[in-house]
């Protein structure tokens, strides 16, 4: 295939519109699973990060004395500012965490012929946003209902969780086909995620560190999504549009690296499972 050809193929994947209906389908079946069975059903969506925020709210403000920098101090204030560092988080371990079983977990899809296998990385990314959600309108209640009073930059909030879908798409992709041969990957991915949470500014503003480690932070790429997210809800600050387009043509080249990978170890997926 030429090589421009192949680029139109891969872009398609980036935008799945014919498949639009078995999306649906498949992101309807995936959220309904996760609480099928269960007492509180959705609201575990909700009751699992704001558990997990009351916890760390606890120990980092109250046991470490911890303070948010340029925040008003109080405990409020530190638990909605961590709040808003975990929901994107979470939003992207939910995704990368089950990268590597997207394959594994549907033998008989993949040995479907005319089946898209493609679009299961793109089921696991809608699925995890639709699980981050009510985390979301959580936030925005409780940051309105704090004394912050909603401002027009709360609207830009798509755009600045934008470039995270292209990103978790690739990195999809790309773990999805590892996972096929090497299933140790599924493990590793859970370290990563582990290790992630704390050099992510999730439970501290990128201004708290020293000016020279700052720079370096900036190479995670959910450090500018969750310090625009703050900006956002806290300052009424819109994104930085020059910064914005760079992390959009940064996670569209992971997201076609990855389907270019993915394309290449998909003949094999049905020799291995």
């Amino acid at each position: 295939m030429h090589a421009p050809a192949l680029s139109s193929s891969l872009l398609s994947w980036c935008w799945p519109w014919r498949y639009r209906a078995l999306l649906r389908q498949f992101v309807q079946r995936q959220v309904l699973a996760r609480y099928r069975g269960t007492v509180f059903g959705v609201a575990w969506s909700l009751l699992t990060p704001l558990l997990m925020m009351a916890v760390y709210t606890l120990v980092f403000r109250y046991v470490f004395r911890w303070q948010w920098a340029g925040g008003s101090g109080g405990g409020l204030d530190f638990a909605l500012h961590l709040f808003a560092g975990m929901t994107v988080f979470g939003f992207f371990a939910e995704a990368f965490t089950r990268a590597p079983q997207t394959v594994v977990e549907q033998p008989n899809l993949v040995k479907k012929v005319p089946f898209p296998v493609e679009i299961l990385v793109w089921v696991n990314t809608l699925a995890a946003l639709v699980f981050a959600l009510p985390a979301l309108a959580l936030l925005l209640l409780a940051t309105a209902a704090s004394g912050h009073a909603p401002q027009a930059a709360w609207a830009a909030l798509p755009l600045i969780w934008l470039p995270l879908l292209p990103l978790l798409l690739g990195l999809g992709w790309l773990f999805a086909a590892l996972g096929v041969y090497v299933r140790d990957v599924g493990q590793i991915l859970g370290l990563v995620v582990s290790l992630l949470q704390f050099l992510s500014p999730v439970f501290y503003p990128v201004s708290a560190l020293p000016a020279r480690v700052q720079p370096l932070l900036y190479l995670n790429p959910l450090t500018p999504v969750i310090e625009q997210t703050r900006g956002a809800l806290f300052e009424g600050r819109w994104p930085d549009p020059a910064a914005w387009l760079l992390q959009c043509a940064a996670g569209l080249a992971v997201a076609l690296l990855g389907a270019a990978l993915f394309r290449k170890l998909r003949p094999g997926f049905a020799d291995v499972l």
